[in-house]
């Protein structure tokens, strides 16, 4: 006889549906495309997508971190950007001094928004457009508003370029172990409730003694640091610091976080389902590109853009839909 206490399927979907969907779709998408395509699942292909969409995943996974929180972190376009140009500069000295010093320019960034929603009390949005205003200015004044070459004698493109055991991008492989430590500090330890229950309720979470400041810091210094790490993939991956790069990467991170299901009112969040959502944007241009190839259809990049909208606006309404639909049966339970 099962338990009662054991795992229930159905109660599980009944309240991540969205989340579950994500995968769904995901996996429904893998499916068509290599039903479809002949190279879809070659290496060629699944090594770019994944080295390319990595940039993406990571800006994702610690823009997921502060919508929880009920917060909005719009300048990781731009910080991305700027760090890349940092990259750059600093790739003569190899990989292992350029990728530690641009993650931290990155966090600098996030102690940046984090000081003036914190302590200045400026409403995130406000705070982070400021900052993404002046992290595009400030890599456009240090580049000269052009690309800075990396270099090639370095190790520095190894990240972008090469491939652990000739299998999987560097790039990737990186990201993945960041959205494992960052799984684990949002599912496992105090810091991830109280991050959660900030989502909640702020004032109640204060009332309960929960060091609220602190936690609501950490997430845009993750946020920041996420975007620098971004930037390094972005000069590593295109052999150049991309002052021009990171525009309207916010929407694509705030779409791959909505669509995994994180509630833009905060207190409900998953890393794991953010990583499909990118993914599952990303392999729908990867799809279009394929379609383009076979001359179905034509569309240019610009089209991203609307797409990306669409389909922010469609989950956007699927969760308000949803919102709505749980407190009404809250009300007459």
């Amino acid at each position: 006889m099962l338990n009662s206490d054991a795992f229930d399927l159905r109660k599980y979907v009944s309240r991540n549906s969205q989340s579950v969907a994500v995968w769904i779709a995901l996996f429904a998408l893998i499916a068509f495309g290599l039903l479809r395509y002949d190279n879809f699942g070659g290496a060629y292909n699944v090594s770019s997508f994944l080295n390319y969409n990595s940039m993406f995943i990571v800006i994702s996974m610690g823009m997921c971190f502060v919508i929880i929180t009920g917060g909005i972190d719009l300048s990781v376009g731009s910080v991305a950007a700027f760090t890349s140009v940092v990259a750059a500069y600093l790739s003569p000295y190899g990989l292992e001094v350029a990728l530690p010093l641009a993650v931290l320019v990155g966090v600098a960034f996030g102690a940046l928004n984090a000081f003036c929603i914190i302590v200045l009390r400026i409403p995130p949005f406000i705070a982070t457009l400021a900052t993404m205003l002046g992290a595009k200015g400030g890599a456009l004044v240090i580049s000269g508003a052009s690309t800075i070459a990396v270099d090639w004698g370095s190790n520095f493109t190894r990240m972008g370029m090469e491939k652990v055991f000739n299998l999987f991008p560097w790039s990737i492989v990186i990201v993945a172990i960041v959205g494992v430590f960052l799984w684990i500090i949002l599912e496992t330890t105090s810091l991830g409730r109280t991050i959660l229950a900030i989502g909640g309720g702020e004032d109640a979470s204060t009332l309960m003694g929960l060091k609220v400041n602190r936690a609501k810091a950490l997430v845009y210094l993750i946020s920041g640091g996420c975007a620098g790490l971004a930037g390094v993939i972005l000069a590593s991956g295109f052999g150049a610091g991309q002052p021009l790069e990171g525009i309207a990467w916010e929407l694509s991170a705030i779409a791959s976080v909505v669509v995994g299901g994180t509630l833009l009112t905060g207190g409900l969040g998953s890393i794991p389902a953010t990583v499909a959502g990118a993914l599952l944007l990303g392999l729908v241009f990867n799809i279009l590109n394929f379609e383009n190839g076979r001359g179905t259809i034509s569309f240019s990049a610009y089209w991203q853009m609307v797409i990306r909208g669409g389909f922010l606006f469609a989950v956007i309404l699927f969760q308000s839909r949803m919102t709505k639909g749980r407190k009404a049966k809250g009300a007459t339970a």
